[in-house]
């Protein structure tokens, strides 16, 4: 679903990716985990158009993402950053609104989708007409990922959205975040620094270091097969990774 061939992207000279070479399936959940500079976000942001590559081609579906393409492919995605992103003078509604009236939607029509996503991300009727300050950290969160799945888009970009969130919260929204990627069955991009995160949420994590892709498998495979020593000292870093992902599921109960 998702190509990157020989990417490569610099700022002011520095190397954020290096000759990535990475194909991103459709219908899966695909976690980008890596310290700090590792590429993650950047290959993120490729992905939505945000920046264009130095080298190298980002395709989509088998498009390539240029200039002359990049509105149209984007208009197929959503797109959801840390706290929701959202405009602070809109309120929640009016912040889901958005994208329906650039595509000219009626009223009935985005009520309709309004209600419906808010049933799925669990997010109270009540909140909706509530500007971004009187929501907590995880209704704003939810409403950023309304917004990005109003337009029904084929791939969905999450660039640490539970990062900034209490772990209370933050294991609420993964729990849900799990089902409704599981019910919608989108192409998930998902950055996050945290493999426990990666492991729970993702069908597929790819492990980047210093702009490199170094390894692409399961938690089971970073840790019983090792493609480099990187890969080793990076699991063995987050020091809560002791779970294969059936052992994480059975310890989530329901989730």
């Amino acid at each position: 679903m998702i190509e990157f061939r020989e990417i490569s992207k610099s700022f002011d000279g520095v190397l954020a990716v290096r000759s990535v070479d990475l194909t991103i399936p459709a219908h899966r959940t695909t976690a980008l985990i890596g310290p700090s500079g590792s590429g993650k976000s950047t290959l993120l942001r490729l992905v939505a158009g945000l920046v264009a590559p130095d080298r190298g081609s980002v395709c989509l579906g088998g498009q390539e993402l240029s200039p002359a393409s990049a509105a149209r492919i984007r208009d197929r995605m959503g797109y959801v950053i840390q706290d929701g992103g959202l405009f602070p003078h809109l309120t929640a509604r009016e912040n889901l609104s958005l994208p329906a009236q650039v595509w000219g939607w009626t009223t009935e029509r985005t009520t309709a989708r309004i209600d419906e996503l808010a049933a799925m991300t669990l997010f109270p009727a009540g909140g909706l007409d509530r500007y971004p300050v009187q929501l907590s950290g995880g209704q704003r969160q939810r409403v950023g990922l309304m917004r990005a799945l109003m337009l029904d888009p084929d791939v969905l970009l999450l660039d640490e959205p539970l990062g900034a969130l209490d772990p209370l919260i933050r294991a609420d929204l993964q729990k849900d975040l799990r089902s409704i990627f599981r019910e919608l069955e989108k192409t998930v991009v998902l950055v996050t620094h945290d493999l426990a995160e990666a492991a729970y949420l993702a069908d597929d994590i790819v492990l980047l270091n210093e702009g490199r892709v170094i390894q692409h498998g399961t938690l089971h495979d970073l840790k019983t097969h090792p493609s480099d020593p990187f890969v080793t000292r990076f699991v063995r870093a987050q020091r809560t990774i002791h779970l294969d992902k059936t052992e994480i599921e059975d310890a989530g109960g329901d989730r």
